[in-house]
């Protein structure tokens, strides 16, 4: 199945973000640890597009469990960064062939 995740952050946690963003970025290679397939994401930002807001993905996974775990086991989840996860289930309909997924 395929999810859409929307995770926001909490306001003022700029040097919290990056000092997490490299282990973030491990977490989104290797799908958690096998959680979930990133197909895409990226981050949330004010209409600047500079100002980050959270990040979202569009994930494969077998259940809205794993989408769930992938998200909370996310080192800026693990380090208070993350405010609120939304996790919402896409149509079956959806055409994941369409994107080049960011892990294998």
């Amino acid at each position: 199945m395929y999810w859409v995740m929307i995770c926001r952050h909490k306001p003022g946690m700029l040097e919290l973000r990056e000092q997490h963003r490299d282990a973030h970025r491990q977490h989104v290679a290797t799908g958690g640890g096998g959680l979930a397939r990133v197909l895409i994401g990226s981050a949330l930002t004010e209409d600047d597009a500079e100002s980050p807001l959270g990040n979202f993905g569009i994930l494969e996974a077998p259940s809205r469990e794993a989408a769930q775990a992938f998200a909370e086991t996310d080192p800026f989840a693990r380090a208070g960064l993350v405010e609120s996860i939304e996790i919402t289930a896409l149509a079956s309909r959806f055409q994941a062939h369409r994107i080049d997924p960011m892990t294998a």
